[in-house]
Formats: C-alpha cells, sequence, structure tokens
C-alpha cells in the first residue's frame, strides 16, 4: 500500500488526553513472523487485529505496531512490505478509538502509518537508517519516540 492511498484519518487523540496522573500501558504489537517476543503469532493482520482488541480491553493506552522484526539477527524488509504488514492493521485499530503508535525507522512508513490513524511514532534506530524521520515528525507534527536497537 501507498501513502496516497491512505487519506483518510481518524480524528487524533491528543497525547495531552493520555493522562499524566496515572500510569499508561503500552501494547507491543508485533506484526512479523520472526517476532522475538511472540514468535509471530499476530502476524496475519486478524489475528494482529484481535490482539489489539484484547491488549485494549486489558487496560492498554496505547497500542504500538510495528511490521519489521529489530531482535539481534533481524533481516532488514523492503518499505512495502513492511507497509503490508501494518497499514492494514493500523487503519482497523484506529477505528476502536485508541492511541497508536507505530514502530518503524522508515520516514515513508511513519507518514503511511500517520495517514492511516496512527498518532506517534517510535522509531527504534536511533536516528541510524534515516534522518529524515524528525523532519517527518515535525512536519506530520505528532510525537516521536526516539529509541535504540542493539544490533
Amino acid at each position: 500500500m501507498t501513502e496516497s492511498t491512505h487519506t483518510t484519518r481518524v480524528a487524533p487523540l491528543p497525547c495531552d488526553a493520555l493522562a499524566a496522573e496515572r500510569t499508561l500501558v503500552m501494547g507491543i504489537l508485533n506484526v512479523t513472523p520472526d517476532s522475538f517476543s511472540d514468535g509471530g503469532q499476530h502476524y496475519a493482520a486478524t489475528d494482529a487485529i484481535a490482539r489489539a482488541a484484547r491488549m485494549i480491553a486489558e487496560g492498554a493506552s496505547i497500542i504500538d505496531i510495528g511490521g519489521e522484526s529489530t531482535g539481534p539477527g533481524a533481516v532488514r524488509i523492503s518499505v512495502e512490505e513492511e507497509q503490508r504488514r501494518i497499514l492494514p492493521v493500523i487503519e482497523a485499530v484506529a477505528q476502536m478509538g485508541t492511541t497508536i503508535s507505530v514502530d518503524t525507522m522508515n520516514p515513508q512508513t511513519a507518514r503511511a502509518a500517520i495517514a492511516a490513524g496512527a498518532h506517534i511514532i517510535n522509531d527504534v534506530s536511533g536516528l541510524n537508517v534515516s534522518d529524515e524521520m524528525i523532519e517527518t515528525a515535525a512536519e506530520l507534527q505528532v510525537p516521536y519516540i526516539l529509541m535504540h536497537a542493539r544490533g
């Protein structure tokens, strides 16, 4: 899926609306066949969407959706494959009315994910993949989480 096919967007949930006076839970949803944390249990979009619904019911305030494994020895995938995996899931989870974080190292995927309904960019690359990610977050006016993945 390309960025241009995702023009509708659910109104963003402002991060200010996330309660600062209580602990927030971020549910991690890996839409990958080689996830180091769940063994690829949520690779199919239907399984991922169902898992997101369960996490929300269990109290998750934010769902972090990623389509590229970052575990030790993981093989990089194309931007197209990453988007094929996560965009349908983001679109469905956006309809559930929760805050969505997109776990990506690719500015193109970040743009497409925000257009599909995500609210936050979670970049685990430590800016080692693309310097454009900061500019992308600033242009889209969304919160940006800078992370670091070992290896």
